[in-house]
Formats: structure tokens, C-alpha cells, sequence
């Protein structure tokens, strides 16, 4: 974007000059003011977001409607507003590249970053067909109906640049709008991974057109080197950016403010060295780097740090949207009245809807083109869910900044003053009818494919909950309900303002007891209890991770699996064993470690470091499912579907638990040290808790709980840095008799004992 606002600056007419610098002398307007449009910004929206929740007025709608009222005021009826008013001008007048770098890196790093990391890989397929294919097929739809049916005498350049800065969707736009409208996760993932990539080659391919428009020579050599040098250069730069920054995320232990800033900071510098110095673009750059951070950081933050970051990034996501919203809006409004020559024609408002029309059908051209593709990639597509992909194009803030530099670069030879207000007037217009027509009515849609609505054993499982929730409440009251103090409460006027507890009076039977009813799916009701057995495996991995018990690399890997059996709920049993066995056998590539060109301590390192990740990958496995089996067994009972499910856990669990027999025969000292690793990470961490307690109930001070914490963190630092060292006096025995071994000869010479750390 650097060279679109150099251009911009180029070309600027002395009649532009003339005007902005009277504005400047004649404006009493004070920079502070910009402070008050943001603060009554931030002010409205909070009250929107309030008095709108639970309808089906989507909150992003209510912003752009309720920034173009402010525009309206402001531009129409001239300094009405006053402070405020100054402000939106100060705001409005803003460079469009500076608005893009202030807000973009935050919204755009939040939403990869919330990502799932393993939908991604399985829908990145369908992502570049719709951000490749499908935008070059976009523009040059929607380039062509503009040159054909638009009577402004346009050549192609400047029909397709048009084209280009209207064809991609915005994912500023669809993030906030998704996550409003509770999407199903494949449908979010794919919208909101497309919708980033989109964005990102759309500015290249917006900005290749400009520099065509104006006057420079392009042949289809240098334009494919352009478009390449773009692309890879934005993947480079955010993979070294996410592999430097994690990397020094590795040595933060417990620094909330720290991991923050380095997230923040780096997102920002990202999208700067990418758009400015690199010349390549900032959007890939920091979708990449988000994502990054989304498959490699997750695990690096762990606990109440884990929460703080994603408490901050959604903070940061709704500060950042507000104000683009509203902004968008204003933006919207002053642009339909400054051009009032324009506006206040009938033929250029018939020509806007005409154009939503065309956005429409480019988009219809580009999924329908791409479907027998998208079929066939990731998860699939069916024809439910092309609709609402179709549907859900979206245009926004980046649109808009786009079309602003085309104004500002206006009034020269080569585009004129007329043709940069005309790019504005259809910009905001189709902002405002993509967001307001298909924003609003995407839910409608929703509901009306029936893709909102519960399954039978979604409904069945509101009523297991809603039986648990009358039985804790009247726990809860019996508990609580009559003390010594204040003596008894009164149940009936309890049971007024607590609905679990009016499920009483129905007499409501327990669920358990019809769980087996006719009118449910046997194949469906059982893949439901296997996904929510899955949920609750890898739930306590993130619990294991948080107590110490298992390493970052293993939460990985543990993940990971989980995530692949996911996949395979609908046509396997459980599964999750299988991407972690391969984890536990030592591979054949081994065999070359028999040369006697590798150190032997090396080999010894590897060898035991590959035993300790076995015995924690498959202790952590076993607990667990083991947690996940007790949690299935008290929500459900002892129904048919829990015990199909129950018993394909334990099923599961018996190779691991097999060589973790193995292990304890063998070398009982290789997990009589890694209990002693856990053990001590968990008094340390119970130990933080303590002081935390005693700070909580008054009986420590702030600099005496400073000292004792300070104690324990830096235990805490050394055990991690210098945990207990596991010898092993002899590896020959456990190699030639584990049956997980696939080649035991190769370590035969291992007979020595070494020292790991």
C-alpha cells in the first residue's frame, strides 16, 4: 500500500492542495478531539451490543448503520456535532494505509490465531481454490459486466481495478459476523480461513491493476513475477516472524505481560516489514503468522497466562471492530455527500444496486465453478452449505480503505477526480448492502436450510444437562438453605426465581431411563457420544498440561491425535491410539544409529529421550480416557450408547498400557523419574496456590507474597531448565524384550549406561 498512497501524494491536484490546506487554516478543531469520536465510539457500541443481545440484529450492522447517522449529521448539517464532530473528521481524514495498519494486525492475528490448527490443514485446499482461482474469477466477472453494462466510458484497467477492489470478501467483516451468527466450526473455518486469504491476494491483485491504471507498463512476465513475489514473500516473512517470536515465548515462564506484548508487538511489526519495507502483502503476512501462532504457541502459554492472552486478543478483536464499524460508516456518509453531484443522480443509484447484483452473481460464478473442487477437498462441501458461502461475501472496511486511496490518487491524467468519487460512492454502497441485505438475513437463511437446528441427540443431551442442573440445585439449596445464622429458606420463593428448580413440580423423570428411544439414529447417537468423549480426552490433556504432568511437544502430539479421530467418529470407533503409536515404536530409521560415526552419549540421548516421550505420551493417554470414562459413566449412566463408547476406551487403552508394563519390568527407574518430575512440578504449582490463598483470606502482605512467589518461580525455572536426570545401567533387557520394538538388534550395543537430562 506504500505506493498507492505515493501515487497518491503524486498526483494530487493543486486544486486538492488549495482546498486541504484552507480546511487546515479555517478548521478550529482540536487533535485531542479524535479521543472524543473514539470514546463515544467505543460508548455506543458497548450500549448496541448490550440492547441487541439475543436478537437477531447482527451487532456489526447496528455499528456501520450507526456510524452513517453520525456521518449524516456531521457532513450534512455542518458542524452540528461540535467536539465530536471535529473528531470524525480528524478520523475520516485519516491516511487509508494508516488505518489499515492501525487496525487490521489486531483483528486479522486474533482471528487466525483463534483458529482450529487442524481444520485449517484440512480446509486449506478449499481455501486457496476460493482465495486463487476464485478471486482472479471474481474480478474478472465482475470487470467485464462493469465494461460492458456501465455507461462511464471506463477501459478495462479501470473496470477491473474495480473489480478487484469488489471481488474479494473482507475478513474484518466475517470474523465479527460468524462468530455473532454461532456457525457450525467447519463452515467458520473455512468462511474465516478464506475470507483472510482472499483478502490478502485481492490487495495484491488491486494493486497490480492500480499501478496498470496509472501508467505503467505490465507484460505477463512481470505481472506473474509481481503476483508471485507477493504471495511467497508474505508466507516467508510471517514464518520468520511466528518462528523467532515463539522461539522466544519458549524462554517466558509465567510472564503474562510479557507474552502478551510479544504477540501484540509482533503482529504489528509483521504487518509493517511485510506492507512498507518488503513491499509485499501485510494481510498474508499476519494471517500466516497468526496461524503459526495457532499450531506452535498454544501450548507454550499455558493456565491463567493462557486465558489472560485470549481474554486480551478478544478485547483488542472488539475495540479495533467497533471502531471500524462505525468509522466504515462514516466513511459510507461522507462519501455519498461530498459527491452529491453523483448521489443525487438517479441513474448512479440504480447503477449501485445493479452492482450488488453483479457481486451476487460473480460470487454464484465462483462457487459454482469451484464446487466440483471444493467436493472433493477437506471436509467437502454440500449444496447447503455453498448457499451459505455464496451468501456470506461480505465487504468491509478494507474495501473501503482500498477505494478512499483510489479518490486520493484521483484528478490527474490518468484517473480522474469523477472516476476516484464514482470508486468511493460503489464501494461504501456495496459495504453497506452486503453487510445490512446479507448480513441481516444470513441467520434467516440459516434456519430456513435448517442447518441452526438441534439434532434429536443434541435435544436429548439439553435434557440430560437440564435433569443434572435440577439435581445440583437442589443440592445446592439443601446445602445452603438453613443455617445457624439466619435460620431457613423459603424452597417456594426459591423455586420462583430458580427455573432448574420448577422442574420439580413437572415431576420430570430422569432422561437416563429413555436414553434407548426409538426415534433417535443408533449410528448418529453413538458418533455424538464419541465426539463428546474426544472433548473430554482432550480436555484433560489441557488439564495435564497445566499440572505439569506432560510437556508442551507431548500436549502436541496428544492433541493432534484427538483431533484426527475427530474425523473418523462417523466411520471408526475410537481411534486416538492410532496417530500416537507410531510415537511409541521406534522407528527403523533407528538402524543407522548403529554406525559407529555417531557418538555413542548422542545415541544414548535419543534413544532415552524417545523412551520418555513414549512413557509420557502413554501414561497421559491412559489417564485421560480413564477421566473421560468416569465423566461419560456419571452424565450418562449406565446406558447402552456409554457403554459401547466406555468399552472401545479400554479397548483403546491396552497397547499403552501394555508397554508402560513393559517400561516398569524392564527399567523401572525411567518412570520412577518422570513421576518425580510431575511430583515435584505439582507441589511447586500447589505451593503458588497456597500463597495465593493466604494472600486472598489477608494473612500475607503484597511484598511478603512477592518474596515467597518469587521463591517459587524460581524453583519452578530451575526444574524446568535441570530436571532430574534418569540413568539407564543397562538398555539392552527392555530393547530385546518390549514387543512395541519393531527393531531391537540395533541397540544392542547399548549396553553401557549413560546420563539424560
Amino acid at each position: 500500500m506504500a505506493s498507492i498512497i505515493g501515487a497518491a501524494s503524486q498526483y494530487r491536484s493543486p486544486e486538492q492542495a488549495i482546498s486541504f490546506s484552507l480546511f487546515s487554516e479555517e478548521s478550529d478543531s482540536n487533535p485531542v478531539d479524535a479521543v472524543i469520536f473514539a470514546g463515544t465510539s467505543l460508548v455506543l457500541g458497548t450500549a448496541c451490543r448490550q440492547l441487541f443481545n439475543g436478537t437477531r440484529v447482527p451487532y456489526t450492522v447496528v455499528l456501520l448503520v450507526i456510524g452513517i447517522v453520525l456521518g449524516s449529521l456531521e457532513y450534512g448539517t455542518n458542524h452540528n456535532l461540535g467536539k465530536i464532530g471535529n473528531g470524525i473528521r480528524i478520523w475520516n481524514d485519516i491516511n487509508p494505509d494508516l488505518l489499515l495498519a492501525v487496525f487490521l494486525p489486531a483483528l486479522l492475528f486474533e482471528s487466525s490465531f483463534s483458529m482450529d490448527v487442524h481444520q485449517i490443514k484440512r480446509c486449506m485446499g478449499q481455501m486457496v481454490l476460493l482465495a486463487g482461482p476464485g478471486v482472479l474469477i471474481s474480478t474478472f466477472c465482475l470487470g467485464a459486466l462493469i465494461k460492458l453494462t456501465f455507461p462511464y466510458n471506463w477501459d478495462w484497467k479501470t473496470s477491473l481495478l474495480l473489480g478487484g477492489l469488489l471481488g474479494a470478501t473482507d475478513p474484518v467483516a466475517l470474523v465479527a459476523f460468524l462468530k455473532e451468527l454461532g456457525a457450525s466450526k467447519k463452515m467458520t473455518t473455512l468462511i474465516d480461513g478464506e475470507s483472510l486469504m482472499n483478502d490478502g491476494v485481492s490487495v495484491v491483485v488491486f494493486q497490480l491493476f492500480f499501478k496498470m491504471v496509472m501508467g505503467h507498463n505490465s507484460d505477463w512476465g512481470s505481472i506473474i513475477k509481481f503476483l508471485v513475489q507477493n504471495s511467497l514473500g508474505a508466507v516467508g516473512i510471517g514464518l520468520a516472524f511466528g518462528i523467532a517470536s515463539v522461539s522466544w515465548l519458549k524462554f517466558v515462564f509465567n510472564d503474562t505481560v510479557v507474552q502478551i506484548t510479544v504477540t501484540l508487538s509482533v503482529s504489528y511489526f509483521a504487518y509493517y516489514t511485510a506492507q512498507e519495507w518488503a513491499g509485499v502483502s501485510g494481510i498474508l503476512t499476519v494471517m500466516i503468522l497468526g496461524m503459526f501462532f495457532a499450531a506452535f504457541a498454544r501450548t507454550a502459554v499455558k493456565g491463567e497466562s493462557h486465558q489472560s492472552l485470549l481474554h486480551f486478543w478478544e478485547m483488542a478483536a472488539y475495540i479495533a471492530n467497533t471502531l471500524v464499524f462505525i468509522l466504515s460508516g462514516v466513511i459510507i456518509a461522507e462519501g455519498v455527500l461530498s459527491g452529491r453531484s453523483i448521489s443525487y443522480e438517479g441513474i448512479s443509484w440504480g447503477f449501485l444496486f445493479l452492482l450488488y447484483l453483479y457481486v451476487q452473481l460473480s460470487r454464484c460464478v465462483v462457487v459454482g465453478v469451484l464446487y466440483p473442487l471444493l467436493c472433493r477437498f477437506g471436509y467437502g462441501l454440500d449444496w447447503k452449505e455453498s448457499i451459505i458461502l455464496t451468501w456470506s461475501g461480505l465487504r468491509g472496511a478494507v474495501s473501503l480503505s482500498l477505494a478512499l486511496s483510489v479518490k486520493q490518487s484521483s484528478g490527474n491524467l490518468y484517473l480522474s477526480s469523477e472516476t476516484g468519487t464514482r470508486f468511493l460512492f460503489f464501494t461504501g454502497g456495496i459495504v453497506f448492502l452486503t453487510l445490512v441485505v446479507n448480513g441481516s438475513t444470513t441467520q434467516l437463511l440459516l434456519h430456513f436450510l435448517r442447518m441452526d437446528t438441534l439434532t434429536a441427540n443434541k435435544k436429548r443431551i439439553l435434557e440430560y444437562t437440564k435433569c443434572e442442573m435440577m439435581n445440583t440445585a437442589l443440592k445446592a439449596f439443601e446445602n445452603l438453605g438453613d443455617d445457624e445464622e439466619l435460620g431457613s429458606a423459603d424452597l417456594p420463593t426459591v423455586t420462583r426465581h430458580v427455573s432448574s428448580l420448577k422442574d420439580l413440580e413437572g415431576g420430570q423423570v430422569n432422561p437416563h431411563n429413555g436414553y434407548e428411544a426409538g426415534n433417535l439414529d443408533p449410528t448418529t447417537n453413538i458418533m455424538d457420544m464419541r465426539i463428546r468423549f474426544l472433548n473430554g480426552v482432550q480436555a484433560a490433556y489441557w488439564e495435564m498440561l497445566d499440572d505439569g504432568r506432560i510437556t508442551r511437544s507431548t500436549a502436541n502430539v496428544l492433541m493432534q491425535s484427538v483431533d484426527e479421530a475427530l474425523d473418523l467418529v462417523s466411520t471408526n470407533s475410537l481411534c486416538d491410539w492410532r496417530g500416537l503409536e507410531p510415537r511409541v515404536h521406534f522407528p527403523n530409521y533407528y538402524k543407522f544409529l548403529q554406525s559407529r560415526i555417531i557418538p555413542r552419549k548422542l545415541v544414548t540421548h535419543l534413544i532415552v529421550e524417545r523412551l520418555e516421550s513414549a512413557c509420557y505420551i502413554s501414561s497421559a493417554f491412559l489417564r485421560a480416557h480413564r477421566i473421560a470414562r468416569q465423566q461419560l459413566h456419571d452424565f450418562l449412566g449406565n446406558s447402552d450408547v456409554a457403554s459401547t463408547v466406555i468399552s472401545e476406551s479400554e479397548v483403546e487403552g491396552v497397547e499403552a498400557k501394555q508397554f508402560l508394563e513393559d517400561v516398569r519390568d524392564s527399567f523401572p527407574q525411567v518412570l520412577s523419574v518422570l513421576k518425580t518430575r510431575q511430583v515435584t512440578y505439582y507441589v511447586l504449582n500447589h505451593l503458588n496456590g497456597y500463597i495465593k490463598n493466604l494472600e486472598k483470606v489477608g494473612l500475607l502482605e503484597g511484598k511478603e507474597v512477592s518474596h515467597l512467589h518469587d521463591v517459587v518461580q524460581s524453583d519452578l525455572k530451575k526444574l524446568l531448565r535441570n530436571p532430574p536426570l534418569l540413568k539407564l545401567p543397562n538398555i539392552e533387557g527392555f530393547l530385546a524384550s518390549n514387543p512395541l520394538l519393531k527393531d531391537r538388534s540395533i541397540f544392542r550395543s547399548l549396553a553401557t549406561g549413560e546420563t539424560h537430562s
